[in-house]
Order: C-alpha cells, then structure tokens, then sequence
C-alpha cells in the first residue's frame, strides 16, 4: 500500500473506528505507552479539543497519534501536545508520522490553538516537519526528554 492511500481522521467516541484503535493498542509494540493508551480510549478521558487520530490504511489502521491538554510530564501550562505518535513497524518509512502530525496541526489550528508541542528522546526527529527544540524537561518517571514546539 502507498502512501496516497493513508488518510487520516480524527476517532469519535462510540464509532466503529474507536472500537478499531483499541483493537490496534492493545496490539501495541510500544509497551511503554499502551497501559495508559488502552485505559484512555476505553474511559475516553478524552474532553473539549482532545482526541485521538488514526491513520488508515482501507479499513485497518496502520498509526495513530493524540493531541492532549497533558501528557506524562507534570507541564500543565503547556498544550496542546500531539502525543501517542506511532506508526506499525510494517509501515514505517513512509511518512506517515508526518502525516499524522500535520492532521493534528491543522485540527489544532481550527480549534484556535496557536502551537504544538512534541516531547521526545529523540534528537532530528521532529524538526524535518517544521519543530524546534524549546527546552529539556523531566517526565513523571523522573527521565529527561526533549520539548519541541511548532508555531502554527
């Protein structure tokens, strides 16, 4: 499958497609995340602007990110986030992270939010789709990651 045919979309609660992105978390390999995502998508903690996206590949979905008033750093002051970025290994290597991350830009745009921020390990992941570093910061589980932000 080539790239034209991912499409994105945002995930409603209650829809065939949010009974599909918990099928797809629970298959995680990012274990890391999937408790937190799975019990997210289940209670949909998800409220106002918030909410998951899938990218789709036909019927299945092959990534997903979130955009989020928090994520796992004690940051309240900063949002929104796009967050949960993953994409199956299978697909990977064809932009579908920046596609989905452009989804959540635009969403987050509509919504009348001014900029993103995207937390990371990762050096030179994140600036080839318009982010810059802002700063270090210290997550829940007392690691330091990296903040990027993306003006909109």
């Amino acid at each position: 499958m080539d790239n034209d045919h991912i499409i994105i979309q945002k995930i409603e609660q209650g829809t065939d497609g949010a009974r599909k992105l918990l099928c797809y978390v629970q298959q995680f390999s990012w274990l890391e995340v999937k408790e937190h995502t799975v019990a997210r998508i289940r209670a949909w903690s998800f409220e106002d602007w918030e909410t998951p996206f899938a990218a789709m590949g036909g019927d299945i979905i092959v990534g997903m990110a979130t955009i989020a008033k928090t994520d796992y750093y004690p940051l309240p002051e900063i949002y929104p986030w796009i967050s949960t970025i993953f994409v199956s290994e299978a697909y990977r290597g064809r932009r579908i992270s920046e596609k989905l991350i452009d989804f959540a830009n635009r969403y987050a745009k509509e919504a009348g939010l001014e900029r993103t921020y995207i937390p990371t390990a990762n050096v030179g992941l994140y600036e080839k789709y318009g982010y810059r570093y802002l700063k270090d910061i210290v997550n829940y589980g007392g690691e330091i990651d990296r903040l990027y932000v993306k003006e909109l």
